[in-house]
């Protein structure tokens, strides 16, 4: 049997033992929370919704599959469109805002063919066609699902057009973008939507038309 002295010597010895691990690990903590300046946003669920007339500019954008295109000639192609803007490095708004799409497009079913999809790049100078190839892939992007890069100046201007552009591509906020046709104002939604709510305000918005 453990005298009195032993017992203590033993929990003075796992209480430093103890203490020493917890100050080990609060600093990764607090370099894991300075490595993700987006970890906040995990706990953006409210959403704010507007409704803004956006003057689209004259801008080529270069399409994942290569093809250089007009900005205003892909979202004008007659179809409803939702809008987002993201980049493949991102681990945490992007990949919400991405996965959140693909189960857009479950919804959607048959007629997801008739609505145009589009995720542009904030990031372009990384963001290959063919970086977003992969990505659109790991999101089980359909072909009506593009995503878009191309030169910064055109990238930027895309983004001031929305109005959602910041000079640090990290504090960059969700936000998706939906018109039922050429000409409409644009449906915004500030904040992590759900597929439902896109879906029903798609929804909206074809049958208001």
């Amino acid at each position: 049997m453990r005298t009195f002295k032993e017992r203590w010597g033993r929990a003075l010895v796992s209480a430093l033992v103890a203490g020493s691990t917890i100050a080990a690990v609060m600093p990764l903590a607090r370099a894991h929370d300075d490595a993700d300046p987006h970890a906040h946003h995990h706990m953006m669920r409210d959403t704010h919704t507007s409704t803004a007339a956006y003057s689209l500019p004259s801008v080529t954008l270069v399409r994942d599959d290569g093809r250089t295109v007009s900005l205003k000639d892909e979202l004008d192609d007659g179809r409803p469109v939702v809008l987002t803007f993201i980049y493949t490095t991102c681990t945490s708004v992007c990949p919400v805002i991405s996965q959140t799409l693909s189960q857009l497009q479950g919804e959607l079913g048959p007629n997801r063919d008739k609505v145009h999809m589009v995720s542009i790049s904030i990031d372009p100078e990384q963001d290959t066609p063919s970086r977003l190839r992969e990505y659109a892939t790991k999101f089980g992007a359909g072909p009506e699902w593009q995503h878009y890069t191309g030169a910064v100046a055109a990238s930027v201007a895309t983004q001031r057009a929305f109005n959602v552009y910041h000079e640090d591509k990290m504090n960059h906020r969700p936000v998706v973008f939906l018109r039922a046709a050429p000409g409409d104002s644009w449906l915004r939604i500030d904040g992590f939507a759900t597929a439902d709510e896109l879906f029903l305000a798609y929804q909206k918005l074809v049958t208001a038309n």
